[in-house]
């Protein structure tokens, strides 16, 4: 059967692997596998939100409200912007699709860092965009600038703090540079783990509300799916001005997301209490990684997600994310990008002890 040509030129999306994978793969207890390589919250979500879930089981067999307004509302509240100015979608990455689709056309050129999310080419090269990275693998805001005045792109993804490699912009840097951009280039800034970068430096945080409200062409993206440990509720969300939603909307596929997911993203976002637990954890344990990677001399990319990336040089990536993955811990493996590197997402105390003795077994090899 024939499909498009564009599909001869793109790559499947490596997703994480699944417990049951490697249950089924190392005869390994479900129990004892450790999944860090998702960037998931190990703490899952806060019990009110189970609660909520679980009360509301027996609407299943009903559409949901496509308007989302419950959920638009708490997130208007949350952010203090208007209304019309939100889309919710099945997971952010639905947005960048939609975005993709309402404002690229064959030719069109899309602006991103050298490593990024790798669903910003995918859904760009569907399209048949022409896609432009940076040199340097994080984020060069200068080197940014350069390229958008050569090439004139339609689209500039901003990812801060960046997945897979977890640097994030200052919020002045990025504010100097969304000035020098032309109103008509929609600059998609995705937040997927802002709440981490806020809490761990103020100086990178951005608000959404200041951002829009300065500049017309910005598309922020957030999501449930990290801190608020919605992952496999599938719950993302869009703010801009309305002109831009409302483009969006008319690509949106009607009840896009479920009755449950908004009912369980609703009530996520009303237990900030949990989420700055989870926040501080978080934190405190990446400074373990921190010190065990200074103590072996092993480079790491100062992050300021829930993730931390270990470059090696004397170790192999694929050989260390197959040695750890026989023994039950599930580590994302980065040699896809071209890094000898690997992407540890931070656990619970008790999982990164594991992670962390195991680590000190394989450097003793």
């Amino acid at each position: 059967m024939r499909f498009n040509e564009v599909l001869d030129c793109l790559h499947t999306y490596e997703a994480g692997k699944p417990i049951e994978s490697v249950v089924a793969q190392y005869g390994i207890a479900a129990k004892d596998v450790i999944k860090l390589a998702s960037n998931e919250n190990p703490n899952g979500v806060a019990p009110a939100v189970k609660e909520r879930v679980a009360q509301a089981l027996d609407k299943m067999n009903l559409y949901p409200d496509d308007s989302m307004s419950a959920l638009k509302n708490a997130l208007s509240r949350h952010f203090d912007v208007a209304f019309g100015q939100l889309i919710i979608g099945s997971g952010s990455d639905q947005i960048i699709e939609l975005a993709v689709h309402a404002k690229c056309q064959k030719g069109d050129c899309v602006l991103m860092a050298g490593i990024t999310f790798a669903m910003y080419e995918i859904y760009s090269k569907a399209v048949q965009a022409t896609i432009v990275r940076t040199k340097s693998a994080e984020h060069d805001l200068t080197e940014f600038l350069e390229l958008y005045r050569a090439h004139s792109p339609a689209i500039i993804f901003l990812c801060t703090p960046n997945n897979p490699l977890g640097e994030c912009l200052l919020a002045e840097d990025v504010r100097a540079f969304l000035r020098e951009i032309d109103s008509q280039t929609l600059v998609i800034i995705d937040g997927a783990y802002q709440e981490y970068a806020a809490f761990k430096d103020k100086n990178r945080a951005l608000s959404p509300k200041d951002l829009v409200a300065e500049f017309p062409n910005v598309l922020y993206l957030g999501t449930f799916s990290k801190i608020y440990g919605l992952g496999g509720m599938r719950v993302g969300y869009g703010i801009a001005h309305a002109p831009i939603i409302a483009a969006l909307h008319k690509l949106r596929p009607p009840f896009n997301v479920t009755t449950l997911s908004l009912l369980a993203a609703e009530e996520a976002l009303a237990q900030q209490d949990f989420v700055q637990d989870c926040l501080r954890q978080c934190a405190c344990e990446m400074v373990r990684y921190e010190r065990f990677c200074e103590e072996k001399g092993i480079a790491f990319i100062r992050s300021f997600a829930n993730f931390i990336t270990l470059k090696l040089e004397s170790k192999d990536s694929t050989e260390l994310a197959q040695w750890l993955l026989q023994k039950g811990l599930i580590v994302r493996n980065l040699a896809s990008y071209h890094l000898n590197a690997i992407r540890i997402t931070i656990g619970t105390e008790s999982q990164n002890t594991r992670l962390l003795g195991l680590l000190e077994e394989f450097w003793s090899l």
